[in-house]
């Protein structure tokens, strides 16, 4: 954590003020000065990097109503008093009200400076506790709705916790199903905007003509049947994160306007000349290239520049077959607790029919297929009957991770039986990277890649 600690000093003596200022930066201590307490109360808040040091005696509110305001925004945040000519009752009245130390006067620059690098010893040590906390925190809920182990995954969790409390826009791309709204869900919930709203908006499913009064709103009269005053999408997302789905299908016309709000942080509604700040964060999501759509001239292309400061790519289901089971298995609790069912037992042979697919439907295809099983209505390309308790004890079935393991190795040797040893066309017919194909040619011991290939 190497955020700057800073003293914030309320001091309405200007020689005191001057001495005390020039003590604590003679020391390296980044300090801000105030002549009141109420100046210091807007910069007030949970979490605030640094300490609070305050005169007893102020113009307006005093120092200990100071100490009190801050004991109530956040308990943990230090606060010394600077109480005068020896008043015991004051200081011990002080540390009642939550003050961490306090010094009388007069003090020598070196006192204020031993009892300053105390305090904010202290607050960082509070505050590296906490962002601890909140990043352990934020990886278990990011398991639990990101799930998977394959590398691709892993790396998807990972940029969402290094960005999520960024006011960066994301651009997230990837197939039907993939999971895009559930990553946008996780940047707004593991970010400061949680408690503001998220407001999703599918850019491909109202008609040009209603998407740009959805999206910026109107004023009276706008247009033909605006008869009253409407708060658009980005506007009601003011302080939260606005989810535009398929941005592929906006309109150019549309996209000119978002550009103006992505730049300039600022909109007008329809039949309106006023421009209204907005405070949102634009997480959008493609199932297309839309660089290659921007060179066909069916998008924009400052606006693919524009968004495309963090993208965060999402693999298809096919490229992580060894997550089927787990998510599976995810998904199936889910269903029993949210239907009251019994989860199902699977057979290996069911196992080895998921773990075949190549779920167009990708995740969301998974997570119906797994609600259908526990609800017994399975697709009918699943084989309908798992093996029961005593022929599962009669097989003694390898562990999961074997199964998956020995159908993974069975349709690799296959396929590079059938395309003679080569790695790229292997590599096309299962739809995975070359290079991915050969780690695992070489963990299931199926030979060295053909040399021959030079694509291998």
């Amino acid at each position: 954590m190497n955020r700057t600690l800073t003293v914030y000093l309320v001091e309405d003596d200007a020689a005191i003020q001057l001495g005390c200022v020039q003590a604590l930066q003679l020391a390296g201590i980044a300090v801000r000065a105030f002549d009141t307490a109420e100046a210091l109360l807007p910069l007030l808040h949970p979490g605030l990097p640094g300490v609070v040091v305050t005169d007893m005696r102020l113009p307006g509110a005093d120092g200990l109503t100071l100490i009190r305001e801050v004991n109530d925004i956040d308990p943990d945040l230090p606060a010394i008093m600077v109480t005068g000519h020896g008043d015991v009752s004051l200081a011990v009245l002080a540390m009642r009200s939550g003050a961490y130390d306090f010094l009388p006067k007069p003090f020598s620059p070196e006192q204020l400076v031993e009892v300053v690098q105390r305090a904010l010893e202290k607050r960082r040590l509070t505050l590296e506790v906490a962002n601890l906390r909140r990043v352990l925190s934020l990886r278990e809920g990011l398991e639990g709705q990101l799930v998977g182990n394959a590398p691709a995954i892993r790396r998807v969790r990972a940029l969402v916790l290094e960005i999520a409390d960024s006011p960066v826009d994301v651009l997230i791309r990837g197939e039907t199903g993939t999971g895009k709204e559930v990553v946008a869900r996780a940047l707004h919930e593991h970010s400061h905007r949680a408690k503001a709203p998220y407001v999703a908006l599918n850019c491909g499913g109202l008609p040009d003509t209603l998407l740009d009064s959805e999206l910026f709103g109107h004023e009276p009269g706008a247009f033909t049947g605006a008869q009253k005053r409407r708060i658009g999408r980005i506007e009601h997302a003011h302080g939260g994160t606005l989810f535009l789905d398929e941005l592929e299908s906006m309109p150019q016309g549309v996209q000119v306007k978002l550009l103006r709000v992505l730049q300039e942080r600022s909109l007008e509604r329809l039949g309106s000349n006023q421009s209204l700040s907005v405070d949102v964060r634009v997480v959008a999501a493609t199932k297309d290239d839309l660089l290659a759509r921007a060179q066909q001239g069916t998008f924009r292309l400052d606006l693919v520049y524009r968004l495309n400061v963090v993208t965060i790519e999402l693999p298809p289901l096919r490229e992580r077959r060894d997550d089927i089971p787990v998510l599976l298995e995810h998904f199936m609790l889910l269903a029993a607790s949210r239907y009251h069912r019994p989860q199902p037992k699977l057979s290996n042979a069911q196992l080895r029919q998921l773990m075949a697919r190549d779920w167009p439907g990708n995740v969301r295809e998974l997570r119906n297929v797994a609600d259908a099983m526990v609800l017994g209505v399975g697709p009918q390309w699943v084989s309908p009957h798992a093996a029961s308790s005593d022929a599962v004890a009669a097989e003694e079935p390898p562990a999961l991770t074997e199964t998956v393991e020995q159908f993974e190795r069975g349709l690799i040797a296959e396929a590079l039986q059938r395309h003679n040893g080569n790695v790229a066309m292997t590599a096309k017919a299962l739809r995975i990277a070359k290079t991915t194909l050969a780690d695992k040619i070489r963990k299931h011991a199926l030979g060295k890649p053909d040399t021959s290939d030079p694509l291998a």
